[in-house]
């Protein structure tokens, strides 16, 4: 007799949610067992109306999104998830699998791609993934302040100030500041970042790293002295403003 798995739970005890978004019904069924099996709170929705209704009320910490959705494309259902919940974390479940669709996913704000058909098994553990990058659960090891410069993150709260003020960002740039930031002054390679973030190599795509370093920039470095520095054949180096 299988055991049952150790629970995940938010940092507060409580449930992991997950939203499933997908139109169809067995997939969808099959998915919502393997989640509920894992001790987590699981709702579906099979439409993008109902699916933005169910965030609004549900506030899932993530969601399982299916891109062709029968009333509205996945990825406008996804830029107004991000527009409401900005940390939420995102898991594409898809049929389509060309590089094109992983940068649309990308670029929309997704954090992880699964492509049909998959394993449960590999759907379960790159949700597991998302969430201790991110920081909802207990799971994740113990947190710090990390402080480079006038930069702060903070791995408990989830926090990113520079200079005092606050910064928002996704789960994956959380963790992608997280790693050049754990590693001031040292150079990282895109592999090494792939590795480290996504925790797999993701279809070998050196420009899902280059995407989300021009998203760091924007946000670390717009109006500012830049910390974030391209060493060239090389990699990506964080370093604190000179004074």
């Amino acid at each position: 007799m299988n055991s049952r798995p150790a629970g995940m739970t938010r940092p507060d005890g409580t449930p992991v949610r997950v939203l499933v978004v997908d139109d169809e019904p067995d997939l969808a069924e099959v998915v919502t067992g393997a989640l509920r099996y894992e001790g987590w709170e699981v709702r579906g929705a099979g439409t993008a109306r109902d699916a933005v209704r169910a965030a609004r009320d549900f506030r899932p910490d993530a969601v399982v999104l299916d891109i062709m959705l029968p009333d509205r494309d996945g990825l406008a259902v996804l830029r107004e998830l991000r527009a409401s919940q900005p940390h939420v974390c995102v898991l594409f479940l898809t049929a389509r699998d060309t590089v094109e669709d992983r940068i649309a996913g990308i670029t929309a704000g997704g954090d992880d791609y699964v492509t049909k058909p998959f394993s449960l098994g590999e759907l379960v553990a790159r949700l597991r993934g998302l969430l201790r990058r991110a920081g909802m659960t207990r799971e994740r090891a113990a947190g710090s302040l990390v402080v480079v410069g006038d930069l702060e993150l903070d791995e408990d709260a989830h926090e990113v100030t520079r200079g005092g003020e606050p910064v928002e960002l996704s789960p994956t740039e959380f963790q992608l500041l997280r790693c050049l930031m754990r590693n001031a002054r040292q150079v990282l390679s895109k592999a090494q970042l792939l590795d480290m973030v996504w925790s797999y190599d993701f279809g070998g795509q050196a420009h899902v790293v280059e995407l989300y370093i021009s998203y760091l920039r924007k946000k670390i470095d717009a109006g500012r002295e830049p910390m974030i520095h391209t060493v060239r054949g090389a990699g990506y180096v964080l370093k604190p403003v000179s004074r």
